[in-house]
């Protein structure tokens, strides 16, 4: 009769512990999906990079701008990208769309519950004359603002960059 009693309570135990682990498998996957969602990165950005670091000075200070197309699958970020602008040591200019250059961009997000998240892209443009290598560590502010730093192949370049998705650069007839 015991060994009856403890097989009861070993069933009933075992099945009480496969719904709760059920119950709260499905509350951790709604909480995941509408309280902690990954962010919405998708769709067109345009970021500004400002070069504080640079092994060749007339790169120092300088402003470069693009467009950023990109899309997210689960954690993985793919898109491409242009150059539209740039103030450097020669001046000012905008890009028009033949003389643009474009590049690759593959990276991921890195979800964080307890602050911002982290994006982690890199980008292989190909530019005037070489193919170029720029990576970029962001923080996620909001569905309409990133910003962090970049580093970068060309004159081993590094500095902070600005991801927005309004359009910055009025002068360049992007109005």
């Amino acid at each position: 009769m015991t060994i009856e009693i403890f097989a009861l309570n070993f069933l009933y135990s075992l099945f009480a512990t496969f719904i709760g682990g059920c119950i709260l498998t499905v509350f951790l996957f709604w909480l995941k999906e509408n309280i902690f969602p990954l962010p919405s990165i998708a769709g067109c950005w345009y970021f500004q990079m400002r070069t504080v670091n640079t092994a060749y000075s007339p790169y120092k200070r300088m402003t470069l701008g693009y467009v950023a197309m990109l899309w997210r699958v689960g954690n993985r970020i793919e898109g491409t990208v242009e150059k539209m602008y740039e103030n450097s040591s020669s001046g000012e200019r905008c890009y028009e769309e033949k003389n643009r250059t474009r590049g690759v961009v593959r990276g991921f997000v890195e979800k964080k519950y307890f602050s911002e998240d982290c994006v982690f892209l890199h980008v292989v443009e190909n530019g005037h004359g070489r193919e170029s290598t720029h990576f970029y560590e962001l923080v996620v502010i909001s569905d309409k603002e990133m910003v962090g730093s970049f580093i970068s192949m060309v004159a081993n370049q590094d500095g902070e960059v600005r991801w927005q998705r309004d359009k910055p650069w009025e002068k360049c007839g992007m109005d």
